[in-house]
């Protein structure tokens, strides 16, 4: 039964993704078995590689292997505006859209204080910290659940004092949704149709 360790143990690694059930799991570990080594010595170099040389952006909290990140660094974008979002993979599908041409900043996360996030789980003291003369308006795109809405107040709250324009993405993508997921044109349909909050 000792033999059977490794494999119950990489079967359980993969799990714990997000997405991956037990079957998967069991699937994804068989493979890499079956697999030529060199398969699973790439997996690991990946892995180990990635952990290393990817770092937050100083500026945005974006994940970046140069600091700061390629979109801070884009004389092209508009200062005015900052999109936030909860995720990169939220950065990412609002960048599809091809309607945006602001900054962001990524919280890595929302607030939920039932399961421990509070405001200083977030990446909010480097938004306030960006928050100069030149942001005009801060753009609110958090996934419209009630995390994402009790975030977007929050952030509301934090920034109106310094007189910066606080907008949220108008309702385009369903509620209960995760902004990684929704198509190009309700991305877009959303970001042009914000509104005050």
């Amino acid at each position: 039964m000792a033999e059977a360790d490794p494999i119950r143990r990489l079967i359980h690694a993969f799990s714990r993704l997000p997405g991956i059930g037990e079957k998967t799991a069991a699937r994804l570990t068989f493979f890499v078995l079956d697999a030529d080594e060199s398969v699973a010595r790439e997996l690991s170099e990946a892995l180990g590689e990635v952990r290393r040389r990817i770092r937050l952006c100083s500026v945005c909290c974006n994940l970046t292997e140069v600091d700061p990140c390629r979109t801070c660094r884009d004389p092209r974008r508009d200062g005015a505006t900052i999109c936030v979002v909860e995720s990169v993979p939220g950065m990412h599908a609002i960048e599809r859209t091809g309607e945006y041409r602001g900054r962001y900043h990524i919280l890595h996360g929302l607030l939920a204080p039932l399961d421990g996030v509070g405001p200083e789980q977030l990446h909010l003291k480097p938004l306030l910290a960006r928050l100069g003369d030149e942001v005009e308006e801060v753009i609110v795109a958090t996934s419209p659940s009630v995390e994402g809405e009790a975030t977007a107040l929050y952030i509301q709250r934090l920034c109106r004092p310094l007189g910066v324009r606080v907008t949220r993405i108008a309702s385009g993508v369903p509620i209960g949704a995760d902004l990684e997921y929704a198509d190009q044109v309700t991305l877009a349909r959303a970001l042009a149709g914000r509104r005050e909050l």
